[in-house]
C-alpha cells in the first residue's frame, strides 16, 4: 500500500517505520523541517528501542521519506494515517485543532483527485469526533461525499512507550471503526501480517476503546496503590498480597465482571467493602477510590429507578428479587432497594422470582427482607403471567434463562427495562430500553 502519515510524532514514526518494514511505501508529513531531515537521513526524531534501525533500512530501501508538502502526500497515498497530536486543555476538554487542520488540508486535495482515498485516524478523540470535526472538516474542503467520494475510519493505537514496536507487533486487538466496509478493507491491509484479532465495529465504539483501556489501567494502577497503603499500615506485605491476587485468573485477572450492568449486592461485597475502607479510617489511611465504590453502585440503582420514571407508568413488575440469578439469597440485593423506591414513591409493584418463596427464607436472609419489605409476600406472584399481564413496566432485573422467552412472549406490548444486557432484545422489542446500552 502507498501510505501518507500526517505527524511525526510518537504514534506516526513509529507507525511509520513498521510499515515500511512490512512493505508499504510511507510517505511522512511533518511540518517541523527537524523532524523531517532527521528521518529523510536515516535518524529517528525520538529514542525507542529498535526504531532508528527500522528508520533507517526504510530509507534506505526507499520505502521511507518525509515531507512538508502534504499535496505530495495525498496525491501519492491511497491511505492518510493522521496520527496528530489531541493535546487537553486545563479543564480536560481536548484540543483537536491539529486534527481539524489536517483534515482541512487533505480535504483541499482530495477535490482535485477523483481516486477513492481513505482517511484513518489514529490519534486518541472521544466518541463523536470523527461525525463532528473529522467528516464535516474533510466534505467541507474537498466538496466530497465521506462513504461515496472517500473513505473514513478510525484505527486506534495501543503502543506503550519503551516497547512500542513490540506492541505493533503484537497488539491484544486491531481496531477499525467505519460507517462502511469499502472504507475498512485497504485498512486491513495494512495489517495483514500481524497476528492478533482483527476487530470491525461502529465509529464511536473504536474511538472509546483506547479511553476505556487507559482509563482501566489507570484505575488498576489506582486500586492497587490504595490496597499497598492499607497494607504497610497493617503491616501486610502488599507484593505478596498482589502475587496472589493474581494468580486467581478465573475473577481477578479476567473477563469476569466486565459487562456493563446492574448494581452489585449480595452478603459480602457490600460488607467486605465497607469493613475495609472503615479501618483505612481508623488508621488514618486515605482511599478515595475505594470509598467511592458504594457511592457509585447506588447510582445503578437510581439510574434504573430514574428509566421506571421516567416512562410515567406506574404499575412496574420486577423480574428477579436476589442479587443474582440462582439464589434466593436477599441480603445487600440492589434489587430490593430499587423495590423500596418504587414503594416509596407510590408505585403499584409485582415481583416474580422463581427461588425467592417468603415460606422457604430463614435465619438473616428472612429478617433482611422482612426488615426492608415487610409486607413482601403481597407483591410476589406464583406465575409470571400474572406479572405481565398486570404490569406496564417490566423490568429484567436478574439474568435468570427463563426472563428471555418470557419477555419475547408476553412483553411485546410492554415497556421493557432490562438492568442485565445479556439477551439481544434491542431491535426485537418496540419498547425496549437498556440501562447502559
Amino acid at each position: 500500500m502507498r501510505v501518507a502519515v500526517f505527524g511525526m510524532g510518537y504514534v506516526g514514526v513509529v507507525s511509520a517505520a513498521c510499515l515500511v518494514r512490512d512493505g508499504h511505501e510511507v510517505i511522512g508529513v511533518d511540518p517541523n523541517d527537524l523532524k523531517t531531515e532527521m528521518i529523510n537521513r536515516g535518524a529517528s526524531p525520538i529514542v525507542e528501542p529498535g526504531l532508528e534501525e527500522l528508520i533507517k533500512a526504510g530509507v534506505s530501501a526507499g520505502l521511507l521519506s518525509t515531507t512538508a508538502d502534504h499535496a505530495v502526500a495525498v496525491a501519492a497515498a491511497e491511505i492518510m494515517l493522521i496520527c496528530v497530536g489531541t493535546p487537553g486543555h486545563a479543564n480536560g476538554s481536548l484540543d483537536l485543532g491539529y486534527v481539524r487542520r489536517v483534515c482541512e488540508q487533505i480535504g483541499a486535495e482530495l477535490r482535485q483527485t477523483h481516486d477513492y482515498k481513505v482517511v484513518a485516524v489514529r490519534s486518541t478523540m472521544l466518541p463523536g469526533s470523527i461525525e463532528s470535526v473529522v467528516i464535516p472538516s474533510l466534505e467541507k474542503t474537498s466538496g466530497k461525499s465521506a462513504s461515496k467520494d472517500f473513505g473514513v475510519c478510525i484505527n486506534p493505537e495501543f503502543l506503550r512507550e519503551g516497547t512500542a514496536i513490540f506492541d505493533y507487533d503484537h497488539p491484544p486487538k486491531t481496531v477499525i471503526g467505519a460507517n462502511d466496509m469499502r472504507s475498512v478493507e485497504p485498512v486491513k491491509a495494512l495489517y495483514a501480517k500481524l497476528d492478533a484479532p482483527l476487530i470491525v465495529t461502529n465509529l464511536k465504539t473504536a474511538e472509546m476503546v483506547k479511553y476505556t483501556d487507559n482509563t482501566w489501567h489507570a484505575l488498576k494502577v489506582t486500586f492497587t496503590n490504595e490496597i499497598g497503603r492499607l497494607c504497610k499500615a497493617l503491616d501486610v506485605d502488599s507484593r505478596e498480597l498482589m502475587r496472589l491476587f493474581c494468580e486467581d485468573k478465573k475473577l481477578n485477572i479476567s473477563s469476569a465482571y466486565l459487562r456493563p450492568g446492574f448494581a452489585f449486592g449480595g452478603s459480602c461485597l457490600p460488607k467486605d467493602l465497607r469493613a475495609l475502607t472503615h479501618r483505612g479510617k481508623l488508621l488514618d489511611v486515605d482511599t478515595p477510590v475505594l470509598s467511592a465504590v458504594l457511592a457509585s453502585n447506588q447510582v445503578q440503582v437510581n439510574m434504573a429507578f430514574d428509566l421506571i420514571r421516567d416512562s410515567r407508568k406506574r404499575s412496574v413488575g420486577l423480574l428477579g428479587l436476589s442479587f443474582k440469578e440462582g439464589t434466593d439469597d436477599l441480603r445487600e440485593s440492589p434489587i430490593v432497594a430499587l423495590a423500596e423506591q418504587l414503594i416509596g414513591k407510590g408505585y403499584d409493584l409485582l415481583i416474580y422470582d422463581r427461588n425467592v418463596r417468603l415460606a422457604g427464607l430463614v435465619g438473616a436472609n428472612r429478617e433482611y427482607i422482612l426488615t426492608h419489605i415487610p409486607h413482601i409476600g403481597r407483591l410476589l406472584v406464583d406465575e409470571a403471567k400474572d406479572l405481565f399481564e398486570h404490569c406496564d413496566v417490566i423490568v429484567l432485573a436478574t439474568g435468570e434463562a427463563e426472563f428471555e422467552d418470557l419477555t419475547m412472549r408476553f412483553g411485546k406490548e410492554k415497556i421493557i427495562i432490562d438492568l442485565v444486557g445479556i439477551w439481544n432484545l434491542r431491535g426485537r422489542m418496540d419498547g425496549y430500553i437498556g440501562l447502559g446500552w
